[in-house]
């Protein structure tokens, strides 16, 4: 009675560090959330870095034009927030969410919404309640025509990512427990418990081993002293068995390519591998970036101007980060306009610049080489040189 008595004080006294080992070993592995976090966040952050270096520009037939709008669009939608940070945003809701929702206030800032519900209608006209930005929430329903609304896709992205996770996360779990145990130093406290002792001797004790096992845990030289009735012992063998840190490495870097070609960014960017990263930067633009502008510059077109407008040559043009300088273009532009099938200002509109007022960027020029071959009566050759039309 008095060992099971001593036990029950033991076990009493650490009730509460009994606790959390208990919920250690029961823990779910696959809630390692910030395996999650991290893939989700690396995606988007990456997807949204590109998408805020863009131009949001309004175009007048073949002029562009700098009002209001364009300054909403490109330099601050609102008071607190800058054009880069504002789209970031937006395009990080869009990954987590599956849907941005942008309001326009009285005094014309654009506000993205942190919660709203929507009502979808058949024939009507859909509306937006229960708007909330922050701790405000809007007390008025705004209508289908009056916010700038977008769906990434058709399905959400989370439920996909949460159900690959399921997998990916138990794998994880099982690994990192596994590398934790790897080349750990176990150790035994014999106590030589004769008699009962009182509630301060037990307490001491207790607070004599909690000390012991911090200052082996955590110092590089730890001097233990010896206590009469105690005998301290490790059980470490060398051994280092188990997974290295690579397999651990090897299913984080997993879940997140699984991720990333979810949401359609090559793997070999996000690694910063350099193989053939023109290529793979070719397609990214292309097959995700591109796509996801055209979804932003329709919602924009069909929100800010009417159909007239539209007709009539009036429109919103995203331009996208398509080359690091225009040197890089020097060769394709002299071919093509050496070649006479554009000319210097149609070469400027392609480029994302403004047409010029010099005319001779009007006329298409054609060099020696393309010039067509005439024969004279005596069936010679003629070159008549470089041609211009």
């Amino acid at each position: 009675m008095i060992t099971i008595g001593f036990l029950d004080v033991i076990f009493k006294r650490n009730s509460e560090l009994g606790f959390m080992f208990d919920v250690e070993l029961v823990q779910d592995t696959a809630k390692r959330l910030h395996m999650k976090r991290l893939a989700i966040d690396t995606c988007a952050s990456f997807l949204a870095r590109t998408i805020s270096q863009s131009e949001f520009r309004i175009r007048q037939g073949n002029d562009f034009e700098k009002d209001e709008l364009y300054y909403r669009l490109n330099i601050r939608p609102n008071k607190n927030m800058t054009a880069s940070t504002f789209w970031q945003t937006v395009i990080t809701k869009l990954i987590y969410d599956n849907e941005c929702l942008i309001i326009q206030a009285d005094d014309e800032d654009l506000l993205i919404a942190d919660d709203f519900q929507r009502n979808a209608y058949a024939v009507l006209e859909d509306t937006f309640s229960k708007v909330k930005i922050k701790e405000y929430e809007f007390k008025r329903t705004f209508k289908q025509s009056e916010v700038l609304h977008w769906r990434y896709s058709n399905e959400k992205l989370a439920p996909l990512i949460d159900g690959l996770f399921a997998d990916y996360g138990e794998l994880f779990g099982r690994i990192l427990s596994s590398q934790k145990r790897k080349n750990q130093i176990r150790g035994t406290v014999d106590m030589d418990m004769i008699g009962a002792k009182s509630t301060e001797q037990i307490q001491k004790l207790q607070e004599f081993i909690d000390n012991m096992y911090k200052s082996i845990g955590e110092k590089d030289i730890a001097i233990v002293p010896q206590q009469k009735g105690i005998k301290y012992e490790e059980k470490y063998n060398g051994a280092s068995n188990g997974p290295s840190v690579d397999e651990v490495n090897k299913v984080t870097n997993g879940f997140l390519d699984q991720v990333a070609m979810a949401i359609g960014i090559p793997v070999s960017l996000l690694h910063g591998d350099m193989a053939d990263v023109e290529k793979q930067t070719k397609n990214y633009m292309m097959y995700t970036v591109s796509p996801l502008l055209k979804k932003i510059s329709d919602e924009g077109n069909s929100k800010f101007f009417t159909k007239e407008e539209y007709l009539k040559g009036k429109k919103l043009e995203i331009k996208s980060i398509s080359f690091q300088s225009l040197f890089d273009l020097a060769n394709s532009i002299d071919k093509l306009i050496s070649s006479g099938a554009f000319t210097g200002n149609e070469i400027r509109r392609e480029a994302g610049y403004e047409q010029s007022d010099d005319p001779n960027l009007d006329k298409h020029f054609i060099t020696k080489n393309y010039t067509e071959m005439q024969t004279t009566e005596g069936g010679e050759n003629v070159n008549d040189g470089d041609n211009r039309y």
